[in-house]
């Protein structure tokens, strides 16, 4: 069945909806005919994306903490979704350095109040637990990482997301093993680009933020590499997913890898080049000050998602940059219409696909 039709009238609901990947998730769903619910946070950092999409009129929203257990169970029972993304999550790594606690406390207490609650509820067929690439132990080896590998992670950021990866392998071989209907998987993906993000100390905002003020870019980490991916690659790994594991919950129900193709990690001085030479300006200043820790490589074995359901990368690496920095210039430089611009970048990506 293609995904649109199996997206037409589900009932889906996104946690962190008014975040980046969660705005253009919840875009995509609404394009697929699905009846999309969703849970946010204020402050968000990216909630201009979400309000400049109109997301908080097209779907049925509320604005509360995912560490409140009975607001959201409340809102789930109420709504009863189908099908739940749960990206809901402090995401960045500079972050929970500053705030350790909170950290752990969103992204693990947000996780287990997704799992305590859905455990008990018949009507959800598929979870999806958005993690991260940097849940897994640096074993310093340049090989992709699979998902039967260790996890760790020595930073509170890496660490929390492991964290939600023991939770939810516990739940699902604990209460969901029983529940014949419903699938429940974790995805593992990062280093994710596209328009709309304005996350602090992230490259791509850095670098739209510098050239719009007409500043030099500082680059902090020059050499290293990083499996930069569009936006809409891991998510399309995630709505194919929901859709095996609802059809089929014991055969799909575990963890899954959404990275790009082997060698195609590039650093970051290369991306900040191609950025530039898409945009037609801006200049760069190396400042290799260390802040804080960062894996130097993190590549994903993507093996068991290419065989298994199908998916595969689309976008090579420069045009990923390339089709981001468009989005930023199409709606910075030349004022179109940032739900117009999403949208149709959504659509082309699924012509390109084949998905109508």
């Amino acid at each position: 069945m293609k995904i649109k039709n199996f997206y037409k009238n589900k009932k889906v609901l996104v946690t962190g909806v008014s975040g980046f990947k969660g705005a253009w998730l919840s875009s995509w769903l609404l394009l697929l005919g699905s009846k999309v619910y969703g849970t946010g946070f204020s402050p968000n950092k990216n909630r201009n994306l979400f309000y400049k999409l109109k997301l908080d009129k097209k779907i049925n929203f509320k604005l509360f903490d995912i560490r409140n257990y009975e607001k959201l169970k409340h809102y789930i029972l109420k709504t009863k979704p189908e099908i739940i993304f749960h990206l809901a999550a402090q995401p960045l790594i500079y972050e929970s350095y500053k705030k350790p606690y909170t950290t752990f406390d969103v992204n693990c207490r947000g996780t287990l109040n997704v799992l305590d609650i859905s455990k008990k509820c018949n009507f959800i067929r598929s979870l999806i637990f958005v993690t991260s690439d940097k849940c897994y132990e640096n074993n310093f080896s340049k090989k992709g990482f699979k998902e039967t590998d260790k996890l760790g992670g020595i930073d509170p950021y890496s660490a929390s997301k492991a964290s939600s990866e023991l939770f939810v392998r516990a739940y699902r071989e604990s209460f969901f093993i029983n529940k014949k209907k419903c699938g429940i998987s974790t995805a593992r993906a990062g280093n994710v680009i596209g328009g709309g993000d304005w996350s602090d100390k992230r490259l791509i905002p850095d670098c739209i933020r510098s050239i719009i003020n007409k500043k030099t870019i500082i680059i902090r980490n020059p050499n290293f590499n990083r499996p930069w991916q569009f936006v809409l690659e891991p998510l399309k790994g995630y709505l194919m997913l929901a859709k095996d594991q609802y059809k089929n919950p014991k055969k799909y129900s575990s963890a899954w890898n959404f990275g790009t193709e082997p060698k195609s990690v590039t650093n970051v001085k290369e991306i900040v080049k191609l950025i530039i030479q898409k945009w037609g300006s801006g200049k760069m200043k190396i400042n290799s000050k260390k802040n804080f820790y960062e894996q130097h490589n993190l590549q994903l074995d993507i093996t068991k998602a290419k065989k298994n359901i199908k998916w595969r990368p689309s976008y090579s690496i420069k045009k990923s940059v390339y089709v981001t920095a468009e989005w930023y210039y199409r709606v910075l430089k030349l004022k179109q219409n940032s739900e117009t611009v999403t949208n149709n970048q959504i659509q082309r990506y699924m012509d390109e696909n084949s998905w109508r």
